[in-house]
């Protein structure tokens, strides 16, 4: 069975960027909010899912531990944009560079909240909003080729992703789930609850293993459809036990609320994806704080 090198609870709270005097709800923030420009990037490059998923869990491990990027020195944007073209050069549906800055300028050129939407229904702004001048798109390419390196640093040059998708399908045929009718619906359902929690804040890629994730997913996506599964614990001959399999389903049912909380939170200004933003957001932090 694939396997990932998880990240430890230690770790996840000791942060480089929180050490750098980040907050933990900021940083927190700035990961989903660069998973999900990630995401956008990847189905506007046309890219398959499992592609943009890795892009995705490379971009969440970045920021893992003490040794990792903080966002106080590295621009979440930037970072994003350097995994996904990471992740798609090492497959075989790599992109060029100038597709990759093209599309996030893009996104870059698009009303706040417009970040969490589904990234085929996004309105074009018009290319004059987010076109690339000779100088820019060098500069850019430069940057992105230094954060490739700086990642894969990081990173200990280990890009393996082990991914749920294949898992799924395959526990669901284990469970007889398409011999009935809401089978197709059930694993439709499945593969949403695994999408969207690539980008959990809870990083649920980054601390539990891909055959209990899709557990969890078909779990929760056969509650929700109506199709019924073994009545005893099938879930611990995917070995996952009721205790991770409950925490994980709390998780993903979760995730609604903590996207809708985004959206609210940056419906007036944008994430603050870059260096200079972030420290201009820390600033009017602060500024609060000595006001009250």
């Amino acid at each position: 069975m694939a396997a990932n090198s998880l990240a430890s609870s230690a770790q996840l709270a000791s942060s480089a960027s929180q050490l750098d005097g980040v907050p933990h709800h900021l940083e927190t923030s700035l990961v989903f909010a660069g998973s999900a420009l990630a995401q956008a990037a990847g189905v506007l490059l046309r890219l398959p899912q499992e592609i943009i998923a890795q892009a995705i869990v490379i971009f969440a491990r970045v920021w893992v531990g003490s040794e990792g990027a903080s966002l106080k020195e590295h621009s979440a944007k930037h970072v994003s944009a350097a995994c996904l073209y990471l992740a798609a050069k090492l497959s075989a549906h790599s992109r060029l560079p100038r597709a990759v800055l093209n599309v996030y300028a893009f996104l870059d050129a698009l009303p706040p909240t417009s970040l969490f939407d589904d990234a085929a229904a996004l309105d074009d702004p018009g290319p004059k909003a987010y076109y690339l001048t000779e100088g820019d798109y060098h500069a850019r390419r430069s940057l992105m080729m230094k954060l490739e390196a700086i990642v894969l640093r990081i990173l200990g040059f280990n890009t393996h992703v082990a991914l749920p998708y294949t898992l799924c399908i395959n526990y669901l045929q284990a469970v007889e789930a398409f011999a009935q009718p809401q089978g197709s619906a059930v694993a439709k359902r499945a593969f949403a609850h695994l999408n969207s929690s690539l980008m959990n804040p809870q990083r649920l890629y980054l601390t539990h293993q891909p055959h209990s994730l899709a557990t969890a997913a078909i779990y929760l996506a056969a509650r929700e459809v109506g199709l019924k599964l073994p009545g005893d614990e099938w879930w611990e001959v995917f070995d996952t036990d009721r205790e991770e399999l409950g925490f994980l389903v709390v998780a993903m049912i979760s995730m609604g609320g903590f996207v809708e909380q985004e959206k609210r939170r940056w419906e007036k200004s944008r994430p603050p994806l870059t260096v200079d933003q972030l420290d201009r957001e820390l600033e009017r932090l602060g500024a609060m704080d000595d006001g009250e």
